[in-house]
């Protein structure tokens, strides 16, 4: 049977010149999601591997870059960052039509809804969220030059440059006119902070971008989905994690799709109360905190202005995606509450 995104065939040649000790594939299938990167398990005689790879259509410049990704897990792998082991990378795009990476299997669950939460209790719910921001903080702590990625990006004017960068994306996947959309670009230059940090960032930072073991102590065993890492500012991470957050009786944040609702649940930190932990752990300043969770919600707008825009196009895969493009308004207004006041 074949698989959307994967020339069988072709794999099964590389990974025997490159990956001989695997065996050759028994079986390779999507895990279910497909908004961004695609992601797949390949089961081998020998040991369960996962393969990454840009979407099938719609790929925008600077996006989506294989390379990237592979980069800097293989830096983290020795740190106390947890992530998955690297085992190999393809920059041939004639193999499966696009450059891509194979990584150990990490056996943990992607929680993004209640039910993926199983029988988590308050406590446990409260140190997985504790968990979280400590991790965060282990990321934005690393020497990225002793880790081998200095170049990686220009942290200078990082804020400014990612304003400019997420309104090209804008304006390649834009499908309708948006006022409020010009009224929050406006409102962000204007806050723009004159000083930051610079750490290694994750771009994309949330509790279901990571592979959680959660009995018998909730565990944080790899921080997956790096494609958007670079060296900018931190609370950048952090504002865009509290986008994702979903506080309980926020009815708003629950017609936003790209985040689950499992921080509702008993135990669960809010949303300050994570932004808290991470600031007494990391030491960070959230003085500006309101501006980063503006931003935030302007990415996350302009990233699901892409995958609506693949969604129209015919070039998901994966389920979920008829009424994506309805919460783009919705960040939009929230960002710009935010900022407004």
């Amino acid at each position: 049977m074949s698989t959307p995104g994967i020339d069988r065939s072709r794999l099964v040649e590389w990974m025997a010149a490159d990956v001989p000790d695997a065996g050759e594939p028994t079986g390779i299938s999507l895990i279910a999601g497909g908004r961004s990167n695609l992601t797949y398990v390949v089961e081998t005689p020998h040991r369960r591997l996962v393969l990454r790879r840009p979407p099938l259509g719609h790929v925008l410049p600077t996006a989506h870059d294989m390379r990237r990704e592979w980069r800097v897990i293989s830096a983290l792998a020795p740190t106390a960052v947890p992530v998955p082991e690297p085992v190999a990378f393809c920059d041939d795009p004639d193999v499966i039509g696009a450059p891509f990476y194979l990584m150990a299997y990490v056996d943990g669950a992607a929680v993004r809804d209640r039910e993926d939460a199983g029988e988590l209790g308050p406590e446990q719910a409260r140190r997985l969220s504790e968990h979280l921001a400590e991790v965060l903080a282990e990321i934005h702590a690393i020497d990225y030059e002793r880790a081998g990625l200095a170049g990686f990006g220009r942290p200078e004017g990082y804020m400014a440059r990612q304003l400019e960068r997420w309104g090209q994306q804008w304006e390649r996947s834009r499908t309708a006119e948006s006022p409020a959309y010009d009224r929050l670009v406006a409102r962000l230059r204007e806050r723009l902070p004159a000083h930051s940090a610079s750490t290694l960032v994750h771009g994309d930072y949330r509790l279901d971008n990571t592979l959680v073991r959660l009995s018998p102590e909730p565990e944080i065993l790899a921080v997956v989905d790096w494609e958007m890492s670079t060296l900018g500012d931190p609370l950048a991470d952090l504002g865009l994690t509290l986008t994702y957050w979903h506080d309980a009786g926020d009815e708003e944040r629950g017609s936003i799709p790209v985040a689950g609702d499992v921080t509702v649940a008993p135990g669960f930190l809010t949303a300050r109360e994570f932004a808290e932990h991470y600031a007494r752990v990391s030491g960070a300043d959230l003085t500006d905190l309101d501006f980063y969770v503006a931003f935030g919600n302007y990415k996350l707008a302009v990233i699901v202005e892409g995958i609506h825009a693949r969604f129209r196009q015919g070039k998901t895969v994966g389920e979920g995606f008829e009424n994506i493009g309805a919460a783009v308004p919705t960040l939009l207004d929230r960002a710009l509450r935010v900022l407004e006041g």
